[in-house]
């Protein structure tokens, strides 16, 4: 007999923002991509975290994650994973917990379904108790080198749903009867596979689609604007890009506010 099962996108769906920056950070420390790489993909994180996927971002990073992977050590890359997830696992949405767990009580095993490397899907799938997870799939070679090439379907749009459906044949699902969660209208997809679309903190195309389609829409990301920014400004200091000239007026500035207190006092 078939079954209903959940299938949870996870940036900005499952976690707070991208899982691609606690990645870049550990790439960073490992010598893996460059500090200009690393301010770049911030500026993406941050703009994903406000506006959500579009397909030339998307594309943009999947040409530049294939170019940095060519020749790397898989094993190299997978040593990566304990930092990656120190990142990851803070930024997963209680609430969204709660909604993996209700579905596993119902019966019904739950999924994570991903553009990020298959890899780190499957292991944060295992931790977080799930039944599984697909994520986009990398190309490695005889001597263990990644080839720069996709392994596989690349897990955006519409290659979503053929790995959805060639999962639920093997593990006995019925689409029809399952659920799925996102917060972009990239992921239309996967959301209209299923019989129970759910909208997760929608961009603002979801949010229309969902309102007129009348799907259950859950909203709990509370990250602002200014907050956004901080954020950005954490990432790059953590890369080592803020640099003294940018540092010095305002410690300048400090030091002379300093002087003046110690001369009226």
């Amino acid at each position: 007999m078939q079954r209903a099962a959940a299938f949870f996108d996870l940036d900005r769906t499952l976690m707070a923002g991208s899982s691609g920056l606690p990645w870049a950070r550990a790439a960073l420390k490992a010598g893996l991509i460059s500090r200009r790489q690393m301010a770049g993909w911030a500026l993406d994180g941050v703009r994903f975290r406000l506006r959500g996927s579009t397909d030339e971002a998307t594309e943009k990073v999947v040409a530049e994650i294939k170019q940095m992977l060519r020749g790397t050590s898989a094993r190299d890359l997978a040593r990566l994973a304990p930092e990656v997830l120190v990142g990851v696992l803070p930024r997963i949405y209680p609430e969204m917990l709660e909604e993996v767990y209700s579905h596993q009580d119902a019966g019904r095993p739950t999924f994570i379904v991903s553009a990020a490397g298959d890899e780190l899907v499957r292991l944060l799938a295992r931790i977080l108790l799930m039944d599984g997870g697909i994520g986009t799939p990398y190309e490695v070679g005889e001597d263990g080198l990644f080839t720069g090439e996709l392994g596989g379907a690349f897990m955006y749009g519409a290659g979503k749903v053929e790995a959805m459906k060639r999962f639920a044949a093997k593990h006995a699902i019925d689409l029809e009867a399952s659920w799925a969660y996102s917060d972009s209208a990239s992921d239309l997809p996967m959301l209209r596979a299923v019989g129970t679309p759910v909208a997760v903190n929608p961009d603002d195309e979801l949010a229309r689609l969902a309102r007129q389609h009348g799907w259950q829409v859950m909203r709990f990301e509370r990250l602002g604007r200014r907050i956004a920014a901080l954020a950005f400004t954490a990432a790059l200091a953590g890369a080592g890009l803020l640099g003294r000239r940018r540092i010095a007026p305002w410690t300048a500035q400090s030091s002379r506010s300093r002087a003046s207190s110690a001369r009226r006092s």
